[in-house]
């Protein structure tokens, strides 16, 4: 089932927010109407037994990653709207049901169906849609089932799929601190070398440093080093969840002790290797390292990233040592960093070169305290949209109406979301 209207709860905020937007900043409002609509309307659907499957947009998959950002910020509602609570609850146990089959895949079919990349070299099956392991796939699902708690009190997520999730998500991070154990290998028969990993699809060489392994980024991208920093930082956030999680309402000290001694591992590790210096000089975060004095500093703009960092709950956005990481990477000295008559920001290697994100400056804007910042990007999202009134994964700075992605449910989200927080509306963490 398939929302066919507006839930009346949402129209209010809809309403509340063209009422902040006011005629100054009307066109916000008109992105955002459509946008935060748009979600509800095209990719949501409800299953009879009381789960939710998401589509990402253009592509007939989920994405644990992207499911999750598309509802959140839907929870700052859902506090009232018992509904909208339940089928975020549903797409949680939906999650969870994921993971269970396979916590090394990232996207999946909405039923046993055989689609998506099923030539791909590495163990498939007709659920899964693709296989790319990436550590924020475990994570955004415990964040979303921890703040569907924390905004509605709501507890209905935490069942047997969810428990036994969070000890296959425990065993591969696990795991993947000493990848040269691990038995996830993936190969894709592609001319994309970013689809596929080296070394017989083990990856680069690591060296195990405390932190868990991913084989690629949030991008779907193949991750050269295989320390991906800001997906470690989110690692040990997601642990903080589980051990209040396991603490606070579901009684399990074993999942509780593991979670500890992760988190614990991984931060020491980002602390101690995650880290590299600028052109400057400067101490600041590496994005990837591989426990051997590799590094690279960039920034992608997919979430996790870098910038993130503090939206993520992983320091905070007057830290010093992320205030000189986020001055690099807003800068040349990141390559994925682009300047134009029309934009600036965060792109990737996903796109083309001068293709910068709307999720990257979205994240721009959460991640800094100056109001007059905020105002800058969203005028510039608003100002960008080739004339859609919806977001689209990357644009042209030199010429907007050249896109990529028609359909794109988390970039829009990720708009209205700043638009929220510009008025101070935000999920509680």
């Amino acid at each position: 089932m398939a929302y066919k209207d507006i839930p009346t709860s949402v129209q209010h905020f809809m309403d509340e927010i063209t009422k902040k937007c006011g005629e100054a900043h009307a066109d916000w409002a008109v992105n955002f109407n459509a946008a935060f609509a748009n979600t509800l309307l095209t990719t949501v659907k409800r299953h009879e037994d009381g789960t939710t499957f998401l589509l990402t947009g253009d592509i007939p998959a989920m994405w644990l990653r992207d499911s999750t950002a598309q509802v959140r910020p839907y929870l700052v509602i859902a506090k009232e709207d018992e509904d909208l609570a339940a089928m975020i609850s549903g797409l949680v146990k939906k999650q969870f049901f994921y993971i269970n089959i396979d916590p090394y895949a990232n996207a999946f079919n909405e039923a046993d169906n055989g689609a998506g990349h099923q030539d791909d070299h590495t163990e498939m099956n007709g659920w899964i849609w693709e296989r790319k392991y990436e550590i924020d796939s475990l994570c955004y699902p415990v964040q979303l089932a921890y703040l569907l708690y924390k905004n509605t009190g709501r507890t209905d997520q935490f069942n047997e799929d969810f428990v036994a999730g969070v000890k296959k998500i425990l065993q591969v991070f696990t795991t993947e601190q000493d990848h040269n154990q691990s038995p996830y290998t993936f190969v894709r028969d592609t001319w994309r070398e970013e689809d596929t990993l080296i070394n017989e699809g083990r990856g680069a060489e690591v060296a195990p440093c405390g932190m868990t392994w991913s084989g690629f980024r949030p991008s779907d991208d193949r991750c050269i080093y295989g320390y991906l920093v800001p997906s470690n930082m989110f690692a040990v956030v997601a642990l903080g969840y589980i051990e209040e999680i396991f603490t606070k309402v579901l009684s399990d000290s074993e999942i509780v002790a593991t979670a500890s001694k992760l988190k614990a591992e991984i931060e020491a590790g980002i602390e101690a290797h995650g880290r590299t210096t600028n052109a400057a000089g400067e101490d600041i975060y590496a994005y990837e390292v591989d426990g051997l004095g590799n590094a690279t500093i960039q920034d992608d703009s997919n979430v996790p990233n870098l910038i993130s960092a503090p939206y993520l709950g992983y320091g905070d956005i007057h830290d010093e040592r992320y205030l000189r990481t986020r001055k690099t990477l807003l800068s040349k000295e990141n390559p994925f960093y682009y300047e134009g008559t029309f934009a600036k920001g965060i792109g990737s290697s996903h796109t083309p070169e001068n293709y910068v994100w709307p999720i990257a400056m979205a994240m721009e804007g959460m991640t800094t305290a100056d109001k007059a910042e905020k105002e800058r990007i969203l005028n510039q999202l608003v100002a960008t949209d080739a004339g859609t009134h919806l977001m689209h994964e990357g644009f042209d700075v030199e010429d907007p109406n050249q896109y990529t992605r028609e359909w794109f449910s988390w970039a829009n989200m990720m708009f209205c979301e700043l638009v929220m927080d510009y008025f101070d509306i935000r999920v509680e963490k």
